[in-house]
């Protein structure tokens, strides 16, 4: 899968990459784009099956992939996982804290359990990865984490209540880890994607009316579209971004100038 499109500060050759939530959706189009730059990459998923398509994918191509299980809710699970990488190559390198879920609910039907979902796969999922792959990065010195977060980092929106708390603390996750590993080398950055049709949000695009007005409101007249994400992941996970840290990336069309009320129909 190697790019000859990405060379010299983009080049990830030799570098292990680690995408999290690799099942579907972004994850599996993160993880093509670290190893189109020339990273080795370890990829998750809570079914472990569920990846067997992407590794076949990935290995056609002559890239080194390793599978492996992960529940980001489980403490003992993290630590398994990335203990089993690191045997596995000796390193880790980079990190793309992908794993995520969303329940969309008016705020008044939210329960306790859909909260705790939530907040406890988004948030302290992404911390729980990045403490224990941070383990391994401070004593070599050297790693690049990304945690992904959304266009809800900074704006929030009509029942999404949970997601949106989520992904604002993944934010101030983020530049407090920044602060605080900075020193050993590591630098950690937040990319926030915009509108994306993925399995967890595509039957909101069912909706023609939805859409239209969502197109409307994007300053680029189109919903993104995964590839999008290519540049932006390398750009944070390489040499290009050594000097980066602590900051939200938003890649979303521009929606972000003028997000301030909800989309309509989804409170």
């Amino acid at each position: 899968m190697t790019d000859e499109k990405h060379s010299g500060l983009f080049d990830l050759t030799g570098r292990v990459a680690l995408v999290t939530g690799c099942s579907r959706g972004l994850g599996q189009y993160f993880a093509r784009a670290l190893a189109g730059a020339g990273a080795d990459l370890v990829v998750t998923s809570r079914d472990l099956d569920s990846l067997a398509e992407f590794e076949a994918e990935v290995k056609g191509t002559g890239c080194r992939v390793l599978p492996l299980a992960l529940d980001v809710r489980r403490e003992q699970s993290i630590a398994a996982m990335v203990q089993a990488a690191y045997d596995h190559y000796g390193r880790i390198d980079i990190l793309v804290n992908n794993a995520g879920c969303n329940v969309r609910k008016s705020s008044v039907e939210i329960s306790w359990d859909d909260w705790n979902l939530v907040l406890d796969t988004n948030l302290r999922g992404t911390f729980f990865t990045a403490r224990e792959v941070a383990r391994r990065m401070i004593p070599a010195g050297y790693g690049r984490i990304i945690n992904i977060g959304s266009v809800t980092s900074v704006f929030g929106y009509a029942g999404l209540a949970p997601y949106c708390a989520s992904r604002g603390g993944t934010r101030q996750l983020t530049m407090s880890l920044a602060d605080e590993w900075g020193r050993y080398g590591i630098t950690i950055n937040c990319l926030a994607p915009g509108w994306f049709k993925t399995a967890q949000n595509a039957v909101m695009y069912e909706d023609s009316q939805w859409v239209d007005y969502l197109t409307d409101r994007i300053p680029l007249k189109r919903p993104g579209n995964p590839d999008d994400l290519d540049g932006a992941v390398v750009f944070l996970a390489s040499e290009s971004s050594r000097y980066v840290t602590g900051q939200t990336l938003l890649v979303d069309g521009g929606i972000s100038t003028g997000a301030t009320r909800a989309l309509p129909g989804r409170d």
